[in-house]
């Protein structure tokens, strides 16, 4: 990546106690919290660390400890101290992520709600908090219908929505490597709406489908998938698998040899599996959300240097997941002087966050009516080198989210506020 390109552009449950952030907030009906002035705000995390996503949801984790630490040094939420009360979802039982959610709103008196990375996983989730009227922000979860036809005036989402994803990297897609696509899909929520999302993209601009599969989550071998893609003779195959089966899925089809016939894209791709994939099989083009190599662009060096501090890593797209999702509670508190849910979510309408969070060169709001983060989504291709040994990704195109989010009105999002 250029320098000029972003200069122009300007076991069982862990508690995480800092001292930082405000009083905690006691529910005593669904929409009406009270503040007790000797008690901690408290942020409860509900992300997967174990399974499938567990390297992700650490990363997310690892966000939310550094937020809390800043806010922790400029005083706090509403002249507070903070708790992070973290629970393990795992990374597909919904069952668990509601029962934690429940607890964590129930028995800990969470003030805020955080998670989770996997789509189905948070769409439960948010059924909970709504029912509860407790502020939610997912940080990792991109199926379209939580911020789209299942939305909700607490439910507030920093990563994009999937049809966003496949707006953005659909063009270059079909441009320089070709119209017909072959999907391999994870078979849950988030796949499902990202593959809908690429076929709706790509169709627009003259693209068909000529095959696709669905996946298991935790898929281990895609061996008979990758034959099936191969005889179909697709311009370009479709990797929409996240986390461990995308390092499994893209291990196999370099061995297979299929990068020497066909270009192998998708979507979301994320640092975390180009990490553990071997340097050959670092190949394709595909959407970052977030990018830690951005240079002339304020405050990111500085967020970089923080994190390699604590873990001797750069940070990930989910870093900065998690890192927004925890300052948009803080954010949300203090900009309405108050710990209540709906004067809280009614303050974060078209908010924009500070340069210092937003960490990219167009800025980044909440949309009104939606609550859905707009930020800008990065476009380019793996690499097995680049200027430092965690620069695995080449940023060919920064894509501003207000130019590929759609309207409200097409997201499916009518929300209704309590009385």
């Amino acid at each position: 990546m250029t320098s000029d390109m972003f200069s122009k552009r300007i076991d069982r449950r862990t508690v995480i106690k800092t001292a930082a952030l405000a009083g905690v907030a006691q529910i005593t009906s669904p929409f009406v919290i009270t503040a007790r002035a000797a008690d901690n705000v408290k942020i409860g995390l509900d992300n997967p660390l174990t399974g499938t996503y567990a390297a992700v949801g650490k990363n997310e984790l690892i966000g939310c400890q550094l937020a809390i630490e800043q806010i922790n040094a400029k005083g706090g939420i509403l002249g507070r101290k903070a708790e992070l009360l973290v629970e393990d979802s795992t990374s597909g039982d919904a069952g668990t992520a509601v029962q934690k959610a429940r607890k964590l709103i129930d028995r800990d008196k969470i003030d805020f709600l955080l998670g989770n990375v996997n789509s189905a996983l948070a769409l439960a989730m948010a059924g909970v908090s709504s029912e509860k009227g407790v502020l939610h922000v997912v940080p990792g979860g991109h199926t379209d219908a939580i911020t789209g036809a299942t939305c909700h005036w607490n439910v507030f989402r920093v990563c994009n929505t999937t049809q966003m994803e496949a707006n953005a990297v659909a063009g270059t897609l079909i441009k320089d490597y070709g119209k017909k696509w072959y999907y391999i899909t994870p078979d849950y929520a988030f796949g499902h709406t990202l593959q809908a999302g690429m076929e709706k993209a790509s169709a627009t601009l003259g693209g068909s489908k000529v095959g696709g599969d669905l996946t298991p989550l935790g898929t281990t071998d895609f061996s008979s998938y990758l034959i099936k893609a191969q005889a179909a003779k697709p311009d370009v195959i479709i990797f929409l698998v996240q986390g461990d089966d995308m390092v499994n899925a893209l291990k196999q089809a370099v061995q297979f040899g299929l990068e020497k016939k066909i270009h192998l894209a998708g979507a979301q791709q994320e640092l975390e599996p180009l990490e553990g994939l071997p340097p050959e099989a670092r190949i394709g083009t595909w959407v970052f959300e977030w990018y830690w190599n951005q240079p002339g662009v304020p405050h990111v060096a500085e967020f970089v240097a923080a994190i390699k501090k604590k873990t001797g890593r750069v940070p990930t797209a989910r870093t900065w997941f998690g890192f927004v999702s925890t300052w948009t509670c803080a954010l949300a508190a203090n900009t309405a002087k108050s710990l209540e849910a709906v004067k809280m979510a009614k303050a974060l309408q078209g908010f924009k966050l500070p340069p210092e969070i937003a960490l990219m060169p167009d800025g980044a709001f909440y949309r009104a009516g939606q609550n859905q983060l707009i930020p800008n989504l990065y476009v380019g291709n793996a690499q097995a080198k680049g200027s430092a040994p965690d620069d695995l990704f080449h940023v060919t195109n920064v894509v501003k989210g207000a130019d590929i989010a759609g309207t409200v009105a097409e997201s499916g999002c009518k929300m209704t506020w309590p009385a």
